[in-house]
């Protein structure tokens, strides 16, 4: 891995610089394109003649929720009270970058409102507007838990100064940067419109293909869908790149404004009175993903709706309300800032996030009220700020186990990686209303893959757990990230055992199908048979399972058509689901 020159830096400012009149509060800048830019937008040079070719291996793009090092933001006086909690946040959970170039009066600023300045870094840097999300780099770390590096693409928005504060923020911090800006590289893209779950899945709408394609105002090479996904794996390691129809009234077509990712399995999506503004095609987008892709556990995604807020006089985009959003907010370690509204709408939201997000300290921040009206300007939290990984990942991946029987025994399984190796790794769990937790020392199975037996008390309390893991260079980290004040959940119900089984072997996905059917056979065991029928009764497939642990996906023949019944038998009896064969 490399820096890029420098030189390339500085005559592209200095040419741009003379021509623009753009600078840090010469003019409040939306999300979207001002008049201005309009104007020049063809005639605006997006693409330079640095060379940044790809990283040499294979590289995997942070999610969101995994630990920060560093939250940057760009200060602007006319939203000066939104940043200063923002930043207020950011410094009890991580170091915070400032870009600015009026360092005296900020530092005044923030000192006289009560805010410890120790984690703060100013950024003596000229920039365009404060929506970092878009012209941010994106964290990257090569083979998984690697060297850090960003990764950042040409900024669709003619303004110079943004466009170049990733290689300002990576020189910074002394690390590489990898810009697509390359021959047939040269991908324009902007971080809104960007969400990834950090094990090679990401979501865009399609934005990202109209402005790669023929006729782009950007000058940059026409690509087809294959070409950028082969991009995104190259430089970000993105091997699923999951897009979706533009919105009708969202006029800058960032998915970050109605869809977040709360962890590799679960959205959080905005929802709308049936027939409003973008509801219907959320709704479709929704149903096309959850109907045509399966989270990175081989099960469907878990879809959480959260209600976007009208105007207070009762206004939608489509009757000329802004586009207001809670799904708009960023995870800063054990925080979540989300964007707030008034009293009346914002308490369910808030309280929504701290149902799905346990433990973590949830704060609103407004954003629409008259004296900073951010949400007007079409952007909100998570547009205005980026995050920037840390420089050595604990990385722990985990489905967690949503219901056991008791009396029964569950495996706790997780990914558990680090530079070093693991040394430990456990699992610490507790039932319900009891303060201590137990633990349970996990084993390395294989590669980098730990797991752990539990045995389920005979009780109906639910259980509480996490998993810690030590690394050999002595880093410890817990998933979720806020425990042990936050913990997953298990249900523990006293069923039968084929009551049991019926709740834990899946429904199929996708249903209907029409070539494989999966189901999650949670911790239902084995050995078992799975029979396949008709209508009729006749048996059309017939498998035997030794282990019925995980995901299993069953081909379904071109000549079947209609209703088919997957028969699973076990010590536990049977169990039978439908599946609608197109």
């Amino acid at each position: 891995m490399k820096f890029l020159p420098q030189k390339f830096v500085f005559l592209f400012l200095l040419v741009f610089s003379t021509t623009l009149l753009f600078s840090q509060e010469k003019e409040l800048l939306p999300k979207g394109l001002s008049e201005t830019e309009k104007g020049i937008l063809s005639q605006f040079q997006f693409k330079n003649n640095g060379m940044s070719d790809p990283p040499s291996g294979p590289v995997r793009a942070a999610a969101e929720w995994e630990e920060v090092e560093y939250l940057v933001v760009r200060w602007t006086s006319g939203f000066q009270n939104i940043l200063r909690q923002i930043v207020e946040v950011g410094v009890s959970e991580c170091k915070v970058i400032i870009t600015t170039q009026n360092e005296s009066s900020v530092s005044n600023y923030l000192t006289n409102a009560g805010v410890d300045l120790t984690n703060v870094i100013f950024l003596n840097e000229d920039s365009n507007s404060i929506w970092i999300r878009d012209y941010g780099g994106n964290t990257i770390y090569s083979d998984d838990v690697g060297e850090r590096a960003f990764a950042d693409w040409i900024y669709n928005r003619p303004r110079p100064f943004d466009n170049v504060m990733p290689i300002a923020h990576a020189n910074l911090l002394g690390f590489p940067i990898y810009e697509t800006n390359t021959g047939t590289n040269d991908l324009v893209n902007t971080g809104g419109n960007y969400m990834s779950d950090g094990l090679g899945n990401a979501f865009a709408s399609n934005l990202i293909l109209d402005e790669n394609a023929a006729g782009n105002p950007y000058n940059v090479s026409v690509k087809t869908e294959e070409q950028i996904d082969e991009i995104m794996n190259l430089y970000m390691g993105i091997e699923n790149f999951i897009k979706m129809e533009t919105l009708p009234y969202d006029a800058i077509h960032h998915i970050d404004m109605h869809m977040k990712l709360l962890d590799e399995e679960t959205l959080l999506v905005s929802r709308y009175p049936d027939g409003v503004a973008d509801g219907p095609q959320i709704e479709e987008n929704i149903e096309y993903v959850i109907s045509n892709f399966q989270s990175p556990f081989g099960t469907p995604y878990e879809v959480e709706w959260i209600d976007a807020p009208p105007s207070s006089g009762g206004n939608y985009p489509d009757t000329g309300g802004s586009y207001r959003t809670f799904s708009n907010s960023v995870f800063i370690n054990k925080s979540v800032i989300v964007p707030v509204y008034r009293d009346e709408v914002d308490g369910p939201a808030l309280e929504k996030y701290q149902e799905l997000l346990p433990g973590y300290n949830i704060v609103g921040v407004d954003v629409d009220n008259p004296g900073e009206n951010l949400i007007s300007l079409f952007g909100a939290i998570h547009c205005i700020t980026h995050t920037i990984g840390v420089e050595d990942p604990l990385w722990i991946v985990h489905q967690p186990i949503d219901e056991a029987n008791s009396n029964s025994t569950v495996s706790v399984n997780a990914m558990i990686k680090h530079d070093s190796g693991i040394n430990t790794a456990t699992v610490f769990w507790r039932e319900e209303g009891n303060t201590d937790y137990s633990q349970a020392a996990m084993s390395l199975v294989s590669g980098d893959d730990w797991s752990t037996d539990l045995s389920i008390p005979n009780s109906t309390n639910n259980i509480e757990y996490y998993i810690e893991a030590e690394a050999n260079s002595g880093k410890t980290l817990a998933r979720p990230i806020v425990a042990p004040e936050g913990f997953w959940t298990m249900v523990v119900e006293n069923l039968s055992n084929e009551e049991w089984a019926n709740n834990n072997i899946s429904a199929p996905f996708p249903n209907p199908s029409k070539d494989k059917v999966s189901f999650n056979l949670n911790n239902i065991g084995g050995p078992l048979q799975v029979v396949i029928y008709n209508v009729l009764g006749q048996k059309l497939f017939e498998t035997s399972i030794d282990n019925g642990n995980g995901i299993i996906t069953l081909d379904l023949n071109q000549d079947w058509k209609g209703s088919l019944f997957v028969s699973f038998n076990g010590d536990f009896g049977t169990v039978t689901k439908k599946v609608i064969k197109m």
